[in-house]
């Protein structure tokens, strides 16, 4: 073998479709190929581009668009079906000219939500999506189309929370939780990227390998704005491209027998706050769902920040709800397998699905999209004069704003043109906030290890 050989770094290629779509319309198709107003080209083209680029050590999506901005995708009518036509893409998707399995699953099944949420969502008029009843039946949709709810045994699914740029040590830990929660069953879904959201599902194929289960599922769900920078791991089986982050993290939330979260940084806070801001719901009350917050010995100082800060903002009785293991993978996972069992016995009480959760009550706050922007960002509400799930909805969406400013191409953009977004709220919460952004910068909690951060937010109190 000539191992001197070098990669390219651009391939043109042709490739079938596997595993998820093998057919398109003929209005399905001149939709995807009008890259005019209204088309859905460019969104095809900006996700596709992030599925090829997997594996890149970078999540800055500005510089992953700017480096391949020559990158084109077309679908190539044939009388069997379809086929799609790369040009300009990125060479480690390739191996020896042809493209690897995983990521050709991956790249139909971009194909396949693309098309099915412009047409079957956005476009139908089966679901007003200013209603809530109707907001989450499109989220049932979505995954249904998927295939993602075809299982069919006792629940075992559990969702993995974290940061994509997490330290050696983090990962390594998150590979041993993900290790033991195989070892009992238990499937893994994380948000598809890097870092916590691989981890687990590394280490559960190895539980599962021993154990002799051969169809472990390893899911994905992620949404347009930040696939770029989260871009789908290889351990992924099953990815899902939900509308946007409110679905996806909708979607995380019903799916789920239970929630593991590792060290993270501004999305792991909004994982977390949208989380309570459900669980704390009066309607929610006897709704049984593990959660647990866990790292390594090193992460201790994260989670007493986390949990300090959830106490002032939120009260104790939302601290109250999370459970904090701290290095102890073994821990985890039984907490998991027995609070699973507990949700397994209240929805069959309940006659409510396994692979969905309907009984849930998830307000209209926090499945309103939240478009990111600086008079946005200012007009929150971040005091203690509300509800308490009302506070838990806008310090998601704070947290949201702080993500995109990071990660997302047009936070990116809209912080170079206008400077720093601006909150604004009580003293006290302020105060806590800074607390914490500052212990995720100097954590370096916000970037990929070794790169400068610039703080896109500034805090007015």
């Amino acid at each position: 073998m000539d191992s001197s050989v070098a990669v390219p770094e651009f391939i043109d290629a042709r490739v079938g479709p596997r595993g998820s779509l093998e057919n398109l319309s003929q209005a399905e198709i001149e939709k995807l190929l009008d890259s005019g107003q209204g088309g859905l080209y460019a969104l095809f083209r900006k996700c596709a581009l992030a599925v090829l680029n997997s594996g890149a050590n970078t999540d800055d999506a500005k510089e992953i668009f700017d480096r391949y901005r020559d990158f084109e995708i077309r679908i190539v009518r044939q009388a069997w079906g379809i086929k799609l036509e790369v040009h300009n893409a990125p060479g480690s998707a390739f191996v020896d000219g042809q493209m690897i399995r995983g990521i050709k699953e991956h790249l139909f099944a971009v194909l396949r939500d693309v098309v099915f949420i412009a047409n079957e969502i956005v476009a139908s008029d089966r679901f007003a999506l200013d209603n809530s009843a109707d907001v989450t039946n499109a989220v049932f949709h979505v995954l249904r189309n998927s295939r993602v709810l075809d299982y069919k045994a006792r629940p075992n699914l559990v969702v993995c929370w974290g940061g994509h740029s997490i330290g050696g040590e983090e990962y390594k830990y998150s590979k041993r939780v993900g290790y033991e929660m195989g070892l009992r069953g238990l499937d893994v879904c994380t948000g598809c990227g890097p870092g916590a959201m691989k981890g687990p599902m590394k280490g559960a194929t190895i539980g599962h390998a021993k154990q002799r289960i051969e169809h472990g599922r390893y899911i994905g769900i992620t949404e347009p704005g930040i696939i770029a920078a989260e871009p789908p791991n290889p351990i992924v089986n099953q990815l899902v491209i939900m509308p946007d982050i409110e679905k996806r993290l909708e979607a995380f939330v019903r799916f789920a027998h239970g929630i593991v979260v590792f060290p993270g940084g501004a999305g792991t806070a909004e994982e977390i706050l949208y989380l309570l801001g459900i669980l704390l719901d009066p309607a929610n009350r006897d709704q049984p769902l593990p959660v647990v917050l866990t790292g390594p010995r090193e992460s201790a100082a994260y989670f007493e920040q986390i949990s300090r800060f959830i106490a002032g903002t939120l009260g104790e009785a939302a601290a109250k709800r999370l459970t904090i293991v701290i290095d102890d993978p073994t821990e985890v996972g039984r907490r998991m397998l027995r609070g699973i069992e507990a949700v397994r016995e209240f929805r069959r009480e309940r006659s409510d699905s396994y692979n969905f959760n309907w009984l849930l009550s998830i307000r209209p706050e926090f499945q309103r999209p939240f478009e990111v922007t600086h008079e946005s960002m200012r007009a929150l509400e971040l005091d203690r004069g509300q509800p308490v799930h009302q506070l838990a909805a806008d310090l998601r969406r704070a947290f949201s704003g702080i993500v995109t400013g990071n990660v997302k191409e047009h936070g990116i953009q809209a912080i170079e043109r206008r400077g720093p977004y601006e909150l604004a709220g009580d003293r006290g919460i302020m105060q806590l906030l800074d607390e914490l952004l500052a212990a995720f910068v100097a954590q370096r909690r916000m970037k990929l290890p070794g790169t400068a951060y610039r703080p896109v937010y500034r805090l007015v109190a």
